[in-house]
């Protein structure tokens, strides 16, 4: 069978354009934070774009060697994992409840969720700091679970919502005839037809979650309980930065992002394409 190739059309080309536009603004940081984590702090001065003229892992090796990287990093991995399992667990279950639940009331619980991604939750810091405070979680990573988990929580509710929307009645109507009940429908019929969303959802917070600084700042004092951003800001001196080790760092705080986003891409992209062309 005779393969069909996409014609190039003249309509399509500012699209291409700022496509590569995008695409450039995107890898220049990226390329200037890889590549000067391998020079030695002159070089990055002399200069900041260029390939390395000898290239030096002494950044790589003070993460490993007499510093708390380790740490910072296993307590990021740490409480980020938990909060992204909670934020779906929370969010997959209370749409679902919102989908099943056939009352004008649904609605009006449905924009409540929805005015959460109107709101910035920093401008509640005063009163979660107090109500963190109350449940003794300050200078505890656990504190940051609740927080973290109501930063997610609206944007998971309004795309799982979307999509469980979109499964057909009939699948859910067949489960029930054959005697399922609510909480088998949501785990053998509904996790598995939202996996695509699931993963929209873990990845948009993943990349929120990861590189906040905002409340780390706040709740946490003791070192033991830093997290990886905010371990970071350790490296700044008052009078001279070690460049070297601070985008040794970042790149290092870059990897996971990464290998979750090539693990799930095929996912992130059918949650994000799902309804843009009719089948």
């Amino acid at each position: 069978m005779k393969q069909i190739r996409p014609r190039f059309r003249a309509a399509d080309l500012p699209g291409y354009v700022l496509l590569g536009f995008w695409t450039f603004v995107v890898l220049v940081p990226l390329w200037v934070m890889v590549v000067n984590s391998f020079k030695p702090s002159l070089d990055i001065f002399r200069d900041p774009f260029g390939l390395p003229p000898t290239v030096s892992v002494e950044g790589y090796q003070s993460l490993v060697t007499g510093s708390s990287f380790l740490t910072y990093f296993l307590n990021s991995l740490m409480i980020t994992t938990v909060s992204i399992v909670g934020v779906l667990l929370l969010a997959s279950t209370a749409a679902y409840g919102l989908v099943s639940w056939n009352s004008r009331a649904s609605r009006y619980l449905l924009l409540v969720f929805l005015a959460g991604m109107m709101i910035p939750i920093r401008i509640a810091s005063i009163n979660l700091l107090s109500l963190v405070k109350d449940l003794g979680l300050m200078d505890s990573l656990w504190g940051l679970f609740p927080i973290y988990a109501a930063m997610g929580l609206p944007m998971g509710v309004f795309v799982l919502t979307e999509f469980i929307r979109s499964v057909p009645k009939e699948i859910l109507n067949a489960a029930r005839i054959d005697g399922a009940g609510s909480v088998r429908i949501y785990i053998q019929v509904i996790v598995p037809l939202i996996r695509p969303a699931l993963a929209t959802v873990a990845i948009f917070n993943l990349v929120n979650l990861w590189n906040d600084l905002w409340f780390p700042l706040i709740l946490i004092r003791s070192d033991d309980q830093r997290t990886l951003m905010l371990g970071v800001t350790r490296l700044f001196g008052q009078y001279q930065t070690d460049w070297n080790k601070v985008l040794a760092v970042l790149t290092s705080a870059s990897v996971p992002i990464i290998l979750l986003y090539l693990f799930l891409s095929k996912q992130f992209i059918k949650g994000l394409t799902a309804g843009a062309v009719k089948e």
